[in-house]
């Protein structure tokens, strides 16, 4: 396996980091640019929630591009956001996205929950009981109904709104020969969608070596998807794609200094 790279999956300036935190453990990365993300068109119901943003209570951000779309929206419309509003997101990059961009404090999921889920955000005890307050979701197109469905089932009155959308790319034939003779050290996957994408190109071989995902919910769907040796991290950041990673190659080098690799 020596010379071998890791194969991550993660697009954008947030696959740049993650590359770095890897390769800051030792271990030679290849990127695959498995996905492009586009920002939607803006739509009236859009300017409309944009405009209506002080008569949301909630703000629920799913992802760190939805957050950039989000920041460049009301950048247009509000040059002082308004009062009175609790922001969340799905994940410590989203929340710093919202913070870095926006200025306000963000509501992610407890460090306990040891995951950057929907799930462990609707853990979250001030988003229990909603009735009658509106929520305004923020997300791409298609994706988990998981979200806004269980806020309107505590009654919330939710405004979903798709502000991008995600296009899978076909690999490389350099890399769709790679993943077929699982000719890597690692493949590291931290959305659903990709993980389905990329496993019509893994064959026996790739479905053997160890596959770094960032919840429970995508090492069940890597195991349906015939991936044999899902290995779970804390998180979808960097630092923990990282440890797991490392654990998973290294077992011996488990214990790496997480500060170590954050500040590669």
């Amino acid at each position: 396996m020596e010379g071998k790279p890791v194969v991550i999956t993660r697009p954008g300036e947030r696959g740049d980091v993650l590359a770095a935190a890897i390769e800051a453990g030792g271990l030679p990365v290849v990127r695959l640019e498995s996905l492009r993300l586009e920002a939607l068109p803006e739509t009236p119901e859009q300017r409309a929630a944009w405009l209506d943003l002080d008569q949301f209570r909630r703000v629920l951000v799913v992802s760190p591009f939805a957050a950039e779309c989000l920041a460049e929206a009301l950048d247009r419309y509000w040059p002082q956001l308004p009062a009175g509003i609790d922001y969340y997101a799905v994940g410590a990059a989203t929340a710093d996205t919202l913070h870095q961009r926006l200025g306000v404090r963000v509501h992610v999921p407890s460090t306990d929950a040891g995951e950057d889920t929907s799930e462990a955000l609707l853990r979250l005890g001030s988003l229990q009981r909603l009735s009658g307050e509106k929520s305004l979701l923020v997300a791409g197109e298609g994706g988990r109904p998981l979200l806004a469905e269980t806020l309107a089932a505590r009654g919330a009155r939710v405004t979903r709104l798709a502000v991008y959308r995600r296009t899978p790319l076909s690999p490389s034939l350099d890399m769709q020969r790679r993943l077929a003779q699982g000719n890597f050290r690692a493949l590291v996957v931290s959305s659903g969608e990709i993980l389905e994408h990329l496993a019509r190109w893994c064959k026996g071989a790739a479905l053997n070596q160890p596959l770094i995902v960032s919840s429970t919910r995508l090492a069940t769907l890597a195991s349906k998807l015939g991936f044999r040796a899902p290995v779970v991290a804390s998180g979808a950041t960097p630092t923990a794609l990282a440890v797991a990673l490392t654990a998973a190659c290294h077992p011996q080098e488990a214990d790496v200094d997480q500060d170590d690799l954050e500040k590669g």
